[in-house]
C-alpha cells in the first residue's frame, strides 16, 4: 500500500459519499422545470470496474527495474485499478468517458516518490527510456490534463506526488512557507493553521487537489479578492526537469528579464515536475464573516461588484449569482421550519411590495476577514454601495451554510449523471466593460446548442474573483442527453458555443481552470498565434524529446 488516497475512479469524491436529494423538497420540482428530469427515475449503475476493457501494459521490464530502483517496489504500481485512476481527471468528458469504457490509453506504470531526489531519478529514467512522464496531484482536474494521447506508442508514466505532502518550513519574518508539491489541501491548511497561519486558497477542489496542481494550473481561490490566485501566491518554486532542476527563489521582486516564474506557473508538467512551492501565507484571522446580500437584478448585482472592486473596501470574498443560479440555491435548501420559515416568507413578501420581481433574485456574498474595526470598515463601505444599488443585507446565516457546503457541488453533477442529465461548468475573465456583453453572449449560445441538438437544457451563472479592471464569470449548465444523438458529441456542441463565445466577446478560455486539451482548439485566438509559437518555443527547449505531458496545452 502507498499509503496514497484517490478519488472513485467513476466519479468524484470519496466512496461513501454522496448527494442526497430527500431532504430538499423544491429541489425535484425545479429540476423537473429547469431541464425536464424527474428525480424519482431511477438512476443508471455506474459501470463496473470488472467490466471495464483496460489495455495491458506496456512497461518495458528494464524501465520497471529503473524505476524500481528509484522508488522501491513497493512505489512502482501496474495493477488495472491503479492506472485507470491516474488516466482521466474529473470532467464531465473523462467521467463520460470512464462509464462508456472509453480507455483508448492508459498509463503504463503508476510512481509514486517520496522526495526530489526520487523525482530526479524517475524523470532521468523516464528520459533515458524514451518514455513520457505525465505528474499527478489530486487528480480533480477538469481540463483534460492528465490522460496520455490515444496513440502514444512509448511507456507512459503517471507520477503520483502523493507521498510528498508536508509543510517543510515556515519563515515567519517573510510570511512565507516552503510546501511539497504533493500536499492537498485539507492537509496543507491543518498543517498551516496548527501554527497560526493559513494560505488562503479554497479552489472549489480544495479537498482533493494539491499546491503542486494548483500552481500547475494557475488555479483560483473563493478568497482570491483578498489573497491572490496562486500565481500571486506562489513566491518560490523547485523545478526537476530533464537534465537539471531549475529554482526560483521567493523574492519579493525581481527584475531579471521575462519570468520563469511566470512561465513555470501554468505549465501544465509540460515544463518539468514541480516538487517545492514556497508560498506566502498569512496569519490566521481574528474574525471571518460572509454577509449574505440580495439584489433586484443581475445588471444590479454587477454595478454592486464593479464599485466594490474600485472602492477603499478590501473584502475576501466578492460573488454574485444571477437570477437562474440564485434560485438552484435556494432550491437545495433544506426545508424551512418553524420561526425561520416565517422569516423567509416575510421576506420575500417585503421584496414583493417593494416591487422586486422575485423570479429575477440574484444572491450575493461578500466576505470579510482581519479585526474587527477592519471588518467594520469594510462592511460599512460596502453597505453603503450595497445600498446605493437598491440591494438588502440578509444576514450572515446564508454566508455560514454557503461556507460550509462549498466543496460540495461537484457531487450533484455524478447524481445528474446517474440519471442521463448532463452537467458541467465554463468559466472566463473579461474586463467590467465587457463582462455583461460576455454573459449574454454565453447565455445566448447555450441556448442556441439546446435548440441544435433538440434538448431542454439549463445555463447559470455567478460572478467571483473580482479585480480592478474586470472579474471571472463561471458559468454551469445543464441537460438532459438526447438520445438519439452521441452523448459526447452533443456534449461538445454544447461546450464548444460557450467557449467560442467567451473568446469571441472579449473573455478569455479560462480563468482558473487551466487549458489542457480542452481549451486548448481556443489557444490561439486568445493569445494570438505570435503567443502561441513563443510557448511552443519554452516547451521544445526544455523538452526537446516531448516527453512531458505531450498535447496539453498546444496540441500536437
Amino acid at each position: 500500500m502507498t499509503g496514497v488516497k484517490h478519488m472513485k475512479w467513476w466519479g468524484w469524491g470519496v466512496e461513501g459519499v454522496a448527494f442526497n436529494p430527500d431532504n430538499k423538497p423544491k429541489l425535484a420540482p425545479f429540476v423537473l422545470e429547469a431541464v425536464g428530469l424527474d428525480l424519482s427515475s431511477t438512476p443508471k449503475e455506474p459501470i463496473s470496474f470488472d467490466e471495464l476493457d483496460v489495455p495491458a501494459s506496456q512497461l518495458p521490464a528494464s524501465l520497471r527495474d529503473t524505476l524500481t530502483e528509484a522508488v522501491g517496489e513497493t512505489y512502482v504500481l501496474t495493477d488495472d485499478m491503479d492506472r485507470v485512476v491516474h488516466t482521466y481527471g474529473k470532467s464531465l468528458r473523462d467521467l463520460m468517458r470512464i462509464r462508456a469504457n472509453i480507455l483508448p490509453r492508459v498509463p503504463d506504470v503508476v510512481v509514486y516518490p517520496a522526495d526530489e531526489e526520487q523525482v530526479r531519478a524517475v524523470v532521468d529514467a523516464a528520459h533515458s527510456a524514451d518514455a513520457v512522464l505525465i505528474p499527478f496531484g489530486g487528480g480533480s482536474n477538469i481540463s483534460g490534463s492528465l490522460e496520455p494521447q490515444a496513440k502514444e506508442t512509448r511507456p507512459v508514466i503517471s507520477l503520483d506526488m502523493g507521498r510528498m505532502n508536508r509543510v517543510l518550513d515556515i519563515d515567519e519574518d517573510a510570511q512565507l512557507a516552503r510546501i511539497e508539491a504533493g500536499t492537498l489541501g485539507p492537509d496543507l491548511e491543518q498543517q498551516l493553521n496548527d501554527q497560526g497561519w493559513t494560505l488562503g486558497h479554497f479552489p472549489d477542489s480544495f479537498t482533493h487537489s494539491t499546491i503542486g496542481g494548483w500552481a500547475a494550473t494557475r488555479s483560483s481561490g473563493m478568497q482570491s479578492d483578498k489573497y491572490g490566485d496562486i500565481a500571486d501566491i506562489v513566491r518560490g518554486l523547485r523545478v526537476v526537469q530533464p537534465d537539471h532542476t531549475t529554482v526560483i527563489r521567493p523574492l519579493p521582486s525581481t527584475a531579471t528579464g521575462p519570468s520563469v516564474r511566470e512561465m513555470l506557473i501554468g505549465s501544465e508538467g509540460r515544463l518539468g515536475v514541480i516538487t517545492e512551492v514556497t508560498a506566502q501565507v498569512h496569519r490566521l484571522p481574528e474574525n471571518r464573516v460572509i454577509q449574505a446580500y440580495l439584489f433586484a437584478d443581475w445588471s444590479s448585482g454587477l454595478a454592486a461588484m464593479r464599485e466594490i472592486a474600485s472602492s477603499d473596501a478590501s473584502p475576501s470574498v466578492t460573488r454574485i449569482s444571477d437570477a437562474n443560479e440564485t434560485g438552484f440555491s435556494f432550491a437545495t435548501q433544506k426545508e424551512s421550519k418553524g420561526a425561520s420559515k416565517y422569516v423567509t416568507e416575510a421576506l420575500m413578501k417585503f421584496l414583493e411590495l417593494r416591487g422586486w420581481d422575485l423570479s429575477q433574485l440574484c444572491l450575493s456574498f461578500i466576505g470579510y476577514e482581519g479585526s474587527k474595526t477592519h471588518v467594520s470598515m469594510n462592511k460599512a463601505i460596502v453597505d453603503r454601495i450595497i445600498k446605493k444599488h437598491n440591494g438588502i443585507g440578509i444576514g450572515t446565516g446564508p454566508g455560514v451554510m454557503y461556507d460550509q457546503k462549498k466543496f460540495d457541488t461537484p457531487y450533484i453533477r455524478d447524481f445528474l449523471l446517474d440519471r442521463g442529465a448532463m452537467g458541467d461548468v465554463s468559466e472566463t475573465a473579461a474586463p467590467w466593460s465587457r463582462l455583461q456583453e460576455v454573459y449574454d453572449s454565453a447565455v445566448a449560445a447555450a441556448r442556441a446548442a439546446y435548440d441544435e441538438i433538440g434538448v431542454k437544457g439549463w445555463i447559470m451563472c455567478h460572478l467571483s474573483h473580482s479585480y480592478h479592471s474586470g472579474a471571472c464569470l463561471y458559468f454551469t449548465f445543464a441537460y438532459v442527453a438526447n438520445p438519439e444523438l452521441d452523448t459526447i458529441e452533443q456534449y461538445d456542441i454544447v461546450k464548444r458555443a460557450i467557449q467560442q463565445s467567451f473568446v469571441d466577446h472579449g473573455g478569455t478560455l479560462s480563468h482558473h481552470h487551466a487549458v489542457g486539451t480542452e481549451h486548448s482548439p481556443w489557444l490561439a485566438q486568445d493569445i494570438s498565434d505570435g503567443g502561441v509559437a513563443m510557448m511552443q518555443g519554452v516547451f521544445d527547449a526544455v523538452d526537446r524529446k516531448g516527453q512531458l505531458n505531450p498535447g496539453t496545452i498546444i496540441a500536437d
